[in-house]
């Protein structure tokens, strides 16, 4: 058995959560929205739309776009949306080795006596 949960950043409803984190990653590491959207098997306009929602909630710009040209097109991560990944993924570890020392805390060991008491009753 495990402890499974979610964990999202919330400002009158959903505003950051895993599957952002996900494909900002992906941007940053593409330096593209529509090569991170294909990575994570989801329509361009899609992962726009998600990324421009959470502008909107959150009141800042995550991604600098770049319209083709010459060079191409693409999208780099703003220091604004830097922060915010950094800033998440920080916060999603800790609550992550907290919530797995909360459940050891309460079920391992409970599992432990629960075991050691039927071996010492039969």
């Amino acid at each position: 058995m495990k402890v499974a949960y979610k964990v999202w950043l919330d400002n009158d409803g959903k505003a950051f959560g895993e599957g952002p984190y996900q494909l900002m990653k992906r941007i940053e590491e593409k330096g593209s929205l529509h090569q991170a959207a294909i990575d994570m098997k989801m329509s361009y306009r899609k992962a726009w739309r998600t990324l421009h929602a959470i502008e909107e909630k959150l009141g800042f710009a995550l991604l600098d776009r770049h319209v083709g040209g010459v060079s191409g097109g693409g999208s780099q991560i703003t220091d604004a949306g830097r922060e915010l990944v950094k800033n998440y993924e920080g916060f999603r570890n800790d609550v992550r080795e907290a919530l797995e020392t909360i459940y050891r805390k309460h079920f391992e060991s409970g599992n432990k006596r629960a075991h050691n008491s039927n071996m010492q009753s039969k």
